[in-house]
């Protein structure tokens, strides 16, 4: 019989790509990782694993098994929320990823709704761009999670997730001390966020996209940061609508551009049917600002 944990280290190792970031995302030593990845190997009686000195590669029999395992790591979390329903009443902790802006905006008025309705559960509510949405989901480290895509960067599948129909969208907006689109300000510093988030990765294809490579000044991922900092005279940024609502910055323009940013639910695939999961998708459709809408990609 194939343990299942075991087959949770290799679906994260398929996903990952190496035995030392499938250690750090579950909080396991790399020689215990690579201990039970061996143990799977003898209990499926065939190599999974191709080794060329530190470095591992699944094998097409490897592959196969993943493909399997998803299924059947799926099949679970449908069985847990079938046993959920089947309890009287909702309790217990609910782990909450969300993006900053949207924790300001939208989270506290969900959680109050849900609170009223599900007095029993307990959220708990963690920052995380949504770039480390997927392995945190996957390593049971979130339930559920808010995550946003923009026009020139458009999600990915991600295996063994599944995500809703945008909650809301946005519209983005150039912020500037004088009016003008992206190429007017080819030439001033800009603000971005740091390498790696969705954020930088949209706001560098966005001034491609306008004929030129934006010269960094500042590198800041809060975006009342940001628009003090151009409000300061500091550069140019993109800044998405929820970002420039929350408070006032004399002399900053806001120019609206033709592009946004849709914010979707993501949780484990087979987990859209628990009731916990379930209550807090609802209670976020009741806490989206107005003037919000569902436009589609």
């Amino acid at each position: 019989m194939l343990d299942v944990r075991r087959l949770r280290l290799l679906r994260e190792l398929a996903h990952l790509g190496t035995i030392a970031a499938v250690a750090d995302s579950l909080s396991f030593s790399p020689s215990a990782v690579s201990q039970q990845l061996s143990a799977l190997e003898r209990e499926a009686g065939v190599a999974l694993l191709e080794r060329s000195g530190r470095r591992v590669a699944l094998t097409p029999a490897g592959k196969n098994l993943v493909r399997h395992a998803e299924a059947v790591l799926e099949r679970l979390e449908q069985a847990g929320a079938e046993l959920a329903h089947a309890r009287r009443g909702l309790a217990g902790p609910l782990r909450i990823g969300t993006y900053p802006s949207a924790a300001r905006a939208i989270i506290p008025a969900a959680l109050a709704e849900l609170a009223g309705r599900h007095p029993g559960l307990v959220p708990m509510v963690t920052e995380v761009d949504p770039a480390g949405v997927a392995a945190a989901l996957r390593a049971g480290e979130l339930d559920v999670a808010l995550v946003h895509e923009y026009d020139l960067v458009p999600a990915e599948p991600e295996p063994g997730l599944a995500v809703t129909a945008p909650l809301f969208t946005e519209p983005m907006y150039l912020a500037a001390l004088a009016p003008g689109g992206l190429a007017e300000h080819r030439d001033a510093p800009w603000i971005m966020a740091p390498l790696g988030t969705l954020c930088h990765t949209m706001a560098q294809r966005a001034c491609a996209a306008a004929g030129f490579t934006p010269q960094v000044r500042h590198w800041i991922d809060d975006f009342t940061t940001v628009l003090a900092l151009v409000a300061a005279g500091q550069g140019v940024a993109l800044v998405p609508h929820l970002g420039v609502t929350a408070g006032a910055h004399p002399g900053v323009t806001l120019t609206r551009l033709p592009m946004y940013r849709r914010t979707r639910t993501a949780f484990r695939a087979g987990a859209g049917a628990h009731p916990a999961v379930a209550a807090f998708i609802a209670a976020l459709h009741t806490a989206v600002p107005a003037g919000l809408g569902t436009r589609s990609a």
